[in-house]
């Protein structure tokens, strides 16, 4: 019997000015542990013309995780944080009971060819935090845990698992890793697990009980403890989760919450101008046309 409960493929979502590949959430499965959206953005050769400018725009109840493997974004927010997110860098904003960000290409990168591929990924909150301060952080590449073992190349990104720890500060009991291979091999890794364990195949191939699956989907596990597959040779597999939260999620846009009272007071404020603003940005992203019953974003 399988142990892969669920594949999800990605599904083409337009971001604005910008295509991306949707993971999460899914019909048939809302949410992997804490983990509620994952767009893969690119790979993307963006010309001296095309430049990432999403305006500021609106979170309430997640933490946001950037994640760049090329090119470059420059995130600024309304705690007054003016960063660049570099490829293996993490960028960890928690908007808590609300905050505004935007996301744009870098200046000196406007005017010139470049690339961007990357993942972009909201943790939920717990329900006592949903309404926390806002907070950011930053870590460099040197920051995140890495090591080999058995061959195989490890990147903690968030998280703790392998009884290593990422200097994220996250929320709830949740890993976030990278598994890079040069040979072929068995991942037998279901014992370091816990919760619910989704893989997210970036490149290469993996095989699970005789099937083989390509990159651009999530294999999710029906039992975490069972999680064993093997990767060929130039294969790069992200695997994520963690404890699923008691209560159910709500999303509308960029709004989470297990109150849907929450969001709809989100909607209000974010209409009536309610929510705090970023000196010098005036291109706010508007809200949606509203959707009866919340239903979940696809």
């Amino acid at each position: 019997m399988s142990n892969i409960s669920i594949i999800i493929e990605e599904r083409p979502a337009d971001i604005g000015n910008f295509l991306v590949g949707r993971l999460l959430p899914f019909r048939s499965k809302r949410m992997v542990g804490p983990f509620a959206f994952i767009d893969h953005m690119g790979p993307a050769n963006l010309n001296e013309y095309q430049n990432i400018d999403i305006g500021p725009h609106p979170h309430i109840g997640l933490s946001t995780l950037t994640y760049l493997f090329e090119g470059a974004i420059m995130h600024r927010d309304t705690l007054g944080m003016k960063v660049e997110i570099a490829p293996g860098q993490v960028n960890w904003m928690t908007a808590g009971k609300g905050i505004v960000h935007s996301e744009r290409t870098p200046e000196y990168l406007r005017h010139t060819d470049k690339k961007l591929h990357g993942l972009q990924i909201w943790v939920a909150l717990p329900k006592d935090l949903e309404q926390m301060e806002p907070t950011f952080f930053h870590a460099n590449a040197e920051d995140i845990p890495t090591w080999e073992h058995e061959g195989l190349h490890y990147k903690l990104i968030a998280g703790s698992v392998f009884g290593k720890q990422s200097p994220v500060p996250v929320y709830s009991d949740l890993y976030f890793f990278e598994i890079k291979t040069e040979k072929r091999q068995t991942i037998k890794i279901g014992e370091e697990l816990f919760g619910e364990t989704a893989l997210y195949i970036l490149e290469g191939t993996v095989e699970s009980e005789g099937n083989i699956y390509e990159p651009k989907r999530i294999l999710v596990a029906k039992n975490s403890s069972l999680c064993e597959f093997v990767m060929e040779a130039g294969t790069t597999v992200y695997i994520f989760g963690g404890e699923p939260l008691p209560e159910e999620r709500f999303i509308y846009w960029n709004f989470v919450s297990s109150d849907p009272a929450l969001i709809e007071q989100a909607k209000l404020n974010w209409q009536a101008g309610n929510f705090p603003v970023i000196d010098g940005e005036g291109d706010l992203v508007p809200l949606p046309p509203v959707t009866p019953g919340l239903k979940p974003k696809n």
